[in-house]
């Protein structure tokens, strides 16, 4: 747990995408008699419900949930917009004797509530317009001039990797090494990890994707497309939404889609493990094998009461 002087803990559950989290966080939550912030930078988006995987209706029904829902696919958003709204909810929840309970996969919003905001460079268009324009194999590049960064993109993620050489070539430094501008949040934070058996979690990850595309994932990417200001590139990048623009738009077939979805979506929950793997102080639980919310639940209470018998005593 990392420490702080005001003595106020915070719950962090994470874990890579289709793992089991928001199930298993309204049952904690009730437990808790808490609210449920959400840490993920895609469920931000009005109108993109099913590809982004927000809870339950049943779920946002029992216990409130914030940061769902905030802004229409068109408007931006950053890290620093999650940490500065995700303070003014902890500190209500704190003042009223609630333990906040943040869930997400999205690994750079959790740092910037535990580590601080990085500082770095504003945006220059000349030297972004340089790097789209110049023909040269961006990814390849980061590779050379930052390789740890790199080895957490995928080589598609071209607003990141531009981001990332922006960094590199204006401070000279990666962008992972930039001076720390903002101050962790005043939290105990205990961090909960779900993790499950690789080959599970994909098998899993390929079930979700088939049943979003039952559930009406064209119709969905559609209409955000149709909207009249057309969606940012920055919810475009969400995972499905880009793979069947590609397909509403006659670049690929319906079945390439679908194979860049589920293959996209192994390959980022590949990338949040080695994200969060640098998480310290994260308590892991194992949940291979369990799909029920109960199930889940369950170990996360037994680690809860094991570990942190002042948040949840055994029994």
């Amino acid at each position: 747990m990392q420490k702080n002087q005001k003595g106020k803990s915070a719950i962090i559950l994470l874990g890579p995408t289709g793992s089991g989290k928001s199930e298993a966080a309204v049952l904690l939550a009730l437990e808790l008699g808490t609210e449920i912030i959400s840490a993920d930078s895609m469920q931000l988006y009005r109108l993109m419900d099913i590809g982004t995987g927000k809870p339950a209706k049943s779920g946002l029904a029992r216990v409130p949930h914030h940061l769902i829902d905030v802004i229409w696919p068109h408007q931006e958003w950053s890290a620093g917009s999650f940490a500065r709204e995700a303070a003014l909810i902890m500190e209500r929840l704190a003042s009223e004797g609630k333990i906040p309970l943040v869930v997400g996969g999205t690994g750079l919003y959790i740092k910037t509530l535990t580590r601080g905001l990085a500082q770095a460079p504003e945006a220059d268009e000349k030297l972004r317009a340089e790097l789209l324009n110049g023909g040269k194999d961006l990814y390849g590049l980061l590779r050379s001039l930052d390789p740890e960064t790199a080895r957490l993109l995928a080589p598609a993620d071209t607003r990141r990797i531009i981001r990332a050489l922006e960094v590199r070539l204006k401070t000279k430094r990666p962008i992972s090494e930039v001076k720390t501008l903002t101050a962790p949040l005043p939290y105990d934070f205990i961090k909960l990890g779900l993790t499950r058996a690789r080959e599970e979690l994909y098998r899993l990850i390929e079930e979700r994707a088939e049943r979003m595309l039952a559930e009406g994932l064209v119709e969905e990417v559609e209409k955000v497309l149709s909207q009249p200001r057309p969606p940012s590139k920055t919810a475009m990048q969400a995972i499905g939404y880009k793979e069947m623009e590609g397909f509403i738009k006659g670049m690929c077939a319906y079945e390439e889609a679908v194979r860049l979805i589920k293959r996209n979506t192994r390959r980022y929950a590949k990338r949040q493990f080695t994200w969060f793997k640098k998480e310290e102080g994260t308590l892991w639980v194992d949940v291979t094998g369990l799909m029920a919310p109960e199930a889940i639940y369950g170990k996360l209470k037994e680690a809860l009461q094991k570990f942190h018998p002042e948040i949840l005593p055994g029994l």
